[in-house]
């Protein structure tokens, strides 16, 4: 019984560790963070808001940035991964976690579903709540048109009118491709509040698409 159950061990040791070679392989990227170690919650829930608000993800506890596996106590990490997402995200954040063992060393697997109502948002020090969504392998604050797109998903919105306005701003669009937002706001001569409603609609409906690049969001015509 007992040689039964060193075997078992054993074979899944060797399989925890094809399975987190294989993800440290991937390197990080949208879906998935690498983490030296846990040390604050706060900054954390960065990381589960990111995840949460584009299309879900993991992060690899006791794990370098080079990729190699450091390690970490289960325990611990296990406990600030749920202050992260329950007590520093508003809504609350879903959250599992797994354990796994490579050579002697314990790494924990925290996964973040995409959440069904967004924002997720992070709480500061300061009790300030901030939406983040991961682009590449970073955390990056959402833009207030995101923000609206979520708001206006939430309202469940289904006819997209177009007035003479939303003509006038489409055609600006097409004259001054991948612009930002303050650049559309400037050169529609619209209001700011009108520019990132009209901005959302239009994205959802596919006539505008948004990208990131040099840490700005900028807006083109799909």
């Amino acid at each position: 019984m007992c040689l039964k159950k060193n075997k078992d061990e054993k074979k899944q040791k060797m399989d925890d560790k094809k399975y987190l070679t294989s993800l440290i392989s991937q390197g990080e990227h949208s879906q998935q963070d690498f983490k030296y170690k846990v040390q604050d919650a706060v900054k954390l829930a960065r990381s589960v808001s990111a995840f949460a608000n584009t299309e879900g993800g993991r992060l690899l506890i006791g794990v370098r940035d080079d990729g190699n596996i450091s390690g970490v106590r289960s325990e611990e990490e296990i406990y600030m991964m749920h202050a992260a997402a329950y007590k520093y995200c508003r809504p609350e954040s879903g959250i599992s976690f797994g354990t796994y063992h490579a050579d002697g060393r314990t790494v924990v697997i925290a996964t973040i579903p995409p959440a069904t109502r967004k924002p997720v948002c992070a709480i500061d020090d300061d009790g300030k709540k901030v939406a983040f969504v991961r682009i590449a392998d970073e955390n990056i604050v959402a833009s207030p048109v995101l923000l609206e797109i979520w708001r206006q998903e939430q309202m469940a919105q289904t006819v997209m009118h177009y007035t003479s306005t939303e003509q006038a701003f489409i055609a600006v669009m097409k004259a001054n491709p991948q612009s930002t937002l303050n650049r559309l706001v400037r050169l529609s001569k619209q209001g700011r509040h009108h520019v990132i409603g009209t901005l959302a609609r239009l994205v959802r409906y596919g006539i505008v698409k948004w990208e990131y690049e040099d840490t700005k969001f900028l807006f083109s015509l799909a």
